[in-house]
C-alpha cells in the first residue's frame, strides 16, 4: 500500500520531533551550535511567536520530516529542514520545499533565503532545482557551518 505525505502546520505535540529530527542531521553532518540548540529547544518561542512557521510532513500518521520558515531581519529564511532517515528516498524534502514556496507565494513574500553547506550536495541540487540562486554570503552569517547563501525570488 502506498501512503500519501501530508504537510501540516505546527502542533505543539510535535515539538520534540522538530528538535530531534534537526539534531539528528546536524550531528550526522556537522555539530549542534549553541544557537541551533536554543532555537530547537524553544521552537515555539523563537519561531512561531516571532511570526514564523513550522511544518511537518506526515507519512502514515508519523512525523517523517519538518521545515521552518523563520522571520529574520532580511526576510523569511527556509531553515531547519530535516527528514528522518527512515523516510528518505520518498521525496519528502522536495514536498516540504514545494509547500514552503507555495506558502510564501500565497503570503506574497518577495523571496525566500537559506543558508547551507556545499557538502550537502543533494540539498544544494534540490535548492537549485527549485530556483534558488547563490548570493554572497555575509561575513556575519548566523551559522558557523554555512558556506553558501541562496535566494529564491518569488
Amino acid at each position: 500500500m502506498k501512503y500519501k505525505v501530508n504537510i501540516i502546520p505546527f502542533k505543539k505535540d510535535y515539538s520534540n520531533n522538530f528538535r530531534d529530527l534537526n539534531i539528528e542531521w546536524l550531528e550526522k553532518y556537522f555539530f549542534v551550535e549553541d544557537h541551533d540548540r536554543e532555537v530547537l529547544e524553544n521552537a515555539e518561542k523563537y519561531i512561531i511567536n516571532n511570526d514564523g512557521y513550522i511544518f511537518f510532513a506526515m507519512y502514515n500518521g508519523k512525523v517523517a520530516g519538518t521545515v521552518a520558515l523563520m522571520n529574520e531581519k532580511e526576510g523569511y529564511e527556509l531553515s531547519k529542514m530535516a527528514v528522518s532517515p527512515k523516510y528518505q528516498g520518498l521525496k519528502i524534502g522536495q514536498k516540504l520545499m514545494q509547500h514552503c514556496i507555495d506558502f510564501a507565494n500565497k503570503k506574497e513574500w518577495g523571496e525566500l533565503i537559506l543558508y547551507s553547506n556545499t557538502v550537502l550536495e543533494n540539498a544544494i541540487y534540490i535548492y537549485r532545482k527549485y530556483g534558488f540562486k547563490e548570493v554572497e554570503l555575509e561575513s556575519d552569517s548566523p551559522y558557523q557551518r554555512s558556506n553558501i547563501k541562496m535566494v529564491l525570488k518569488l
